[in-house]
């Protein structure tokens, strides 16, 4: 039977809490690894403090950098979607030279790939570009995980399978973030067929039975603690274990409610909420 070991805080959920406050407090709810953003360690470059010290500062922490997310500009048609957008404008920045060198300087496991277009990506690009990311990553022992959203250019677990598939490159992944995959009407049934190796990364949280509002007002504003919804959060631990999926399991909740809660507070509950989730999952409680 598998137990519960590391989980990881997957930090783009509380992008306004900076990078050095939010360690004692992951690392006191029982973390052991966590997420960066790229501007968590450009943040910090900027003020003169070298990535090999952010790097020791985080291991003296007791945390390791499970993951970098997220390049979001890897794809050719991403680099003129949305024109003068703020969000696109950001998204732009994200490209796979600088995302994949500070991947490799913070000492990240693995680095992210997502996709926010509003219209699909064709599978040719996609599978072509996304091969060229991994390469461009397999320079620094890299794995990359697409993260497919349902309100993305990737929506599905089957979309996102079929670029790494088509891409053809060992170090391709894929990112499984429990809203993402029951929202985009993802089945279990299709996650068992996924290699075990193929699953970089899990992320949990938890929502209603139907979307309150927009996807996009739900995705960023609504998500619940694991066990607070309705989500089979035990039949997609269940099926990841039965796959023999090693993927570190992180939590990434997006709520509003947090806005006025400290980091140590929004630690504790998502350590706390998802302990429970996967003890129940595993028949350890």
């Amino acid at each position: 039977m598998k137990t519960i070991t590391e989980l990881v805080f997957c930090s783009p959920a509380l992008p306004d809490v900076p990078l050095l406050d939010r360690l004692a407090p992951v690392a006191a709810a029982g973390f052991t690894a966590l997420s960066l953003m790229p501007g968590d360690v450009w943040t910090l470059e900027e003020t003169g403090m070298a990535a090999p010290e952010i790097a020791a500062r985080i291991a003296d922490a007791g945390l390791k950098v499970a993951e970098l997310d997220c390049t979001a500009c890897w794809m050719p048609r991403q680099r003129t979607q949305g024109d003068s957008d703020p969000l696109a404008q950001f998204l732009r920045g994200l490209t796979p030279d600088k995302v994949v060198a500070t991947a490799a300087r913070i000492g990240a496991a693995s680095l992210v790939a997502v996709d926010l277009s509003n219209t699909p990506a064709p599978l040719d690009e996609a599978a072509e570009s996304f091969a060229e990311l991994c390469d461009h990553a397999a320079e620094h022992d890299l794995p990359v995980q697409i993260e497919f959203l349902p309100v993305g250019g990737i929506r599905t677990l089957s979309e996102a399978w079929a670029i790494v598939e088509a891409a053809g490159r060992a170090n391709g992944g894929l990112t499984i973030d429990a809203w993402h995959f029951f929202r985009s009407g993802s089945t279990l049934d299709q996650l068992a067929k996924i290699p075990s190796d193929r699953i970089h990364t899990v992320q949990l949280c938890d929502a209603p039975v139907l979307p309150q509002g927009d996807l996009w007002t739900e995705l960023m504003t609504a998500r619940l603690l694991p066990g607070e919804g309705a989500l089979d959060l035990a039949g997609l631990v269940r099926t990841l274990d039965g796959i023999g999926s090693s993927a570190p399991m992180g939590v990434e909740v997006f709520n509003i409610r947090q806005n006025n809660q400290s980091c140590a507070q929004v630690a504790r509950d998502w350590a706390n909420a998802a302990r429970s989730v996967l003890a129940k999952a595993r028949g350890v409680a």
